[in-house]
């Protein structure tokens, strides 16, 4: 059973919402995210907590959250449990960005006036950092420093409603697949919204369950999140510029470039060979906003070759919230009318 009331601090990264719940209402078994994760995807009481934040009349269709849970071990300052409308998700870059922000704007973790401070987060990926910078006591950018990543596949045809196109699959904490707009006529644009999401889904569907949606260790990981649809805006000798919106989840849209989706992005351009002498990736969402990607290095891992991306954006807070949940109302936890 629900509780009487829900407390939660929302905050957005480049308009893409993040809704915090610091201290989860019900419990949430497990001795690892990951763990806690497959947990509460199998535990209804953690599944309508979830429903009721994200569906209306307290969210939306595209609303986002986490449920902060302790960390794996002492390496880490917590935990997160990412979800959305359809259920839990194995990595979010945003929401992470917003994790960095309310620690050290909620004192959860000390930050210098002037400088920066790591924020160690595990999450159901792995671990990740939030390297928040500060000025004049003011949180000013976050880094979000991903776990390695690395592409999956290239060219690999699927049959869509405008016809076949070729994808890239890549993995950035989740799978990915992307592929340039104008492959289906389109453009990363308001106006072509609804044509993006619903290709973004025949994708996601058509490659959900195949051999590329596969995570090489860790099964929990399989499944195609989303697909990225991007423009390509120019390059020049210090970037590489596009324009992209990240469908996810079942028709889901990211407001933000998408922190793990730019991570993917990122492994795909390094193979490319367009990164090179510390190029950086602007990388543009469908409403304006941007992240900025560079990778750090690159790694091995297992006999794939892959990168460490770090995508750089800020996170601002939109308001503290306390849901009142009546027994009587016959409209808990809500609905999604879309």
């Amino acid at each position: 059973m629900l509780p009487s009331t829900i407390s939660t601090s929302d905050y957005h990264t480049g308009g893409e919402p993040f809704r915090i719940v610091a201290e989860p209402p019900v419990p949430i078994a497990g001795s690892t995210v990951a763990e806690r994760r497959a947990r509460a995807i199998e535990d209804p009481a953690v599944q309508e907590l979830r429903a009721v934040l994200c569906s209306e009349p307290r969210g939306h269709a595209d609303m986002y959250g986490g449920f902060v849970v302790p960390p794996d071990d002492d390496g880490a300052h917590l935990g997160v449990l990412f979800w959305h409308k359809d259920g839990f998700s194995t990595a979010c870059g945003h929401g992470t960005i917003a994790l960095g922000a309310w620690a050290v704007q909620s004192g959860r973790v000390q930050a210098p006036e002037n400088g920066s401070v790591d924020v160690v987060v595990d999450v159901p990926s792995g671990r990740v950092t939030a390297r928040v910078h500060c000025e004049a006591g003011r949180v000013v950018a976050v880094d979000f420093v991903n776990v390695a990543s690395w592409v999956v596949a290239r060219e690999v045809p699927v049959s869509t409603s405008r016809g076949q196109v070729s994808v890239t699959v890549a993995y950035g904490g989740a799978i990915y697949a992307t592929l340039p707009a104008e492959q289906l006529g389109l453009s990363v644009t308001p106006e072509h919204l609804g044509d993006l999401i619903a290709l973004g889904r025949e994708i996601k569907w058509a490659l959900n369950d195949s051999s590329h949606a596969v995570h090489p260790t860790d099964p929990r990981l399989n499944g195609v999140y989303g697909t990225i649809l991007y423009d390509e805006l120019g390059d020049d000798d210090a970037q590489v510029h596009q324009r992209n919106v990240t469908v996810f989840a079942d028709g889901e849209v990211d407001r933000s470039p998408c922190g793990s989706g730019t991570c993917a992005r990122l492994a795909v351009l390094a193979s490319d060979g367009r990164l090179g002498d510390d190029k950086v990736l602007r990388h543009d969402s469908i409403v304006g906003s941007t992240f900025i990607g560079r990778v750090l290095e690159t790694v091995d891992v297992d006999g794939r070759a892959a990168v460490v991306p770090q995508v750089t954006g800020n996170a601002y807070r939109t308001g503290e919230h306390t849901f009142s949940i009546d027994p009587h109302d016959p409209l808990v936890p809500g609905f999604v009318l879309r």
